[in-house]
């Protein structure tokens, strides 16, 4: 049912936003860009799932585990900068609103989602990569409905120290910059709101920022908690942690549309005309 919801939403908003040509501004591209990579994040883990969970179809090929590796890790790093973007869009929509359309145009967006592109592919790639080239155990299986990097490396026979390395360092450096990056953003809307003393000033801008936030808090935690656990939370009940690994890839692409349609009167607003003439 999450998944449907998913996609029902994700699909909504790039038909309306496709549809819609007052709807071709840079914040939509954004929230398109942001539900391509809902779709992918759940697609490439939750069929899978429920063909192990209905089907008993609980194999998969050492090629396909590693593709599904690829995408699943690509993914979630074009997301964090897509979400980089949004937290910059904001920026400049509070602080510098008279620049706004000279310097966020649809152009500068789609070479900002270029560049998410092929930094996600560069620095995921070395991934499977190392590890196709690694031996495996007699005992191939993986704790998880899911082939996470540090859970198939942890199936292997050989030395997985150079994997283990540059996983932590990718997850570091990639959402470490990407968090600072935001957490600057943020810093300065603070500052520049605290140079205004009008109030309706004030809440507009909490406003316009709130959904962001919300999906944030939806993204960055569980994908740390994720992360970290992998490598070193073994006193962690294996359910739990299965449980709260799966929910990350389902609920935060359910919620997304929600949020940011409910926050966004304009594509809020073309949704109903669509759903009233339906």
């Amino acid at each position: 049912m999450f998944y449907i919801i998913s996609l029902l939403g994700n699909f909504m908003v790039l038909f309306v936003v496709g549809k819609e040509q007052t709807l071709h501004k840079p914040m939509h591209l954004l929230l398109c860009m942001l539900a391509l990579t809902d779709i992918a994040m759940s697609t490439s883990v939750v069929p899978k799932a429920l063909c192990i969970f209905w089907f008993n179809l609980t194999s998969i090929t050492v090629g396909g585990c590693l593709t599904q590796m690829f995408f699943l890790h690509t993914v979630s790093a074009i997301q964090s900068a897509v979400l980089v973007t949004m937290a910059f869009d904001r920026y400049v929509a509070i602080c510098n609103p008279l620049r706004y359309t000279t310097i966020l145009t649809n152009t500068r967006i789609a070479q900002l989602g270029l560049a998410a592109l092929m930094r996600a592919v560069l620095i995921v790639l070395p991934l499977p990569l190392l590890l196709s080239r690694q031996p495996f155990c007699a005992n191939r299986i993986i704790p998880n409905t899911y082939c996470d990097h540090i859970a198939v490396a942890k199936i292997s026979c050989g030395d997985t120290t150079v994997n283990r390395i540059y996983s932590l360092v990718v997850v570091l450096v990639c959402t470490g910059l990407d968090l600072t990056l935001i957490t600057l953003s943020y810093v300065l809307i603070i500052r520049a709101l605290f140079r205004i003393s009008s109030k309706k000033t004030h809440q507009k801008a909490l406003s316009t920022c709130t959904a962001h936030i919300c999906v944030m808090l939806m993204f960055y935690p569980p994908f740390v908690f994720s992360s970290l656990t992998h490598r070193y939370g073994q006193g962690i009940a294996p359910h739990i942690h299965i449980l709260l690994a799966n929910l990350y890839f389902v609920a935060p692409p359910m919620l997304n549309p929600v949020i940011y349609g409910a926050k966004t009167k304009e594509l809020r607003d073309k949704v109903g005309k669509y759903t009233r003439r339906r």
